[in-house]
């Protein structure tokens, strides 16, 4: 995983072209590059970001942000009121414990950061 100005990217290698092709993954907008070199892949995502953004501003146009920071998610009723409950023990918002609880379940994993940053 690669990021650069907030865009993450997945990077694979084609081992029969002999180069690493990467697609920025946290927009519905298409934002793809490559290289046959870690140097090169970095250079070609911060450009075709960059593309992005002049290209976006030349339409006039807003370019997709990676994330607002807001998240929609359908549970069941039942789980709904459970965790309502819980952060009420907690004296947290409800907004505030499911983050706590996203975060630890991230941190739990222990994979340690994802993220290598292009610039």
């Amino acid at each position: 995983m690669m990021e650069y100005q907030g865009y993450v990217a997945k990077v694979e290698f084609d081992e029969d072209g002999d180069i690493f092709h990467g697609e920025v993954i946290n927009l519905r907008d298409v934002i793809t590059f490559e290289g046959k070199s870690v140097s090169e892949l970095r250079k070609a995502m911060r450009e075709s970001v960059q593309d992005y953004l002049a290209f976006c501003e030349e339409r006039k146009e807003e370019p997709e942000k990676p994330f607002s920071g807001r998240l929609l998610v359908r549970i069941d009723p039942a789980l709904h009121r459970e965790i309502y409950v819980r952060s009420r023990e907690e004296d947290k918002s409800l907004n505030g414990w499911i983050a706590e609880k996203l975060g630890e379940a991230v941190e739990g994993e222990g994979q340690g950061p994802r993220l290598k940053e292009a610039g």
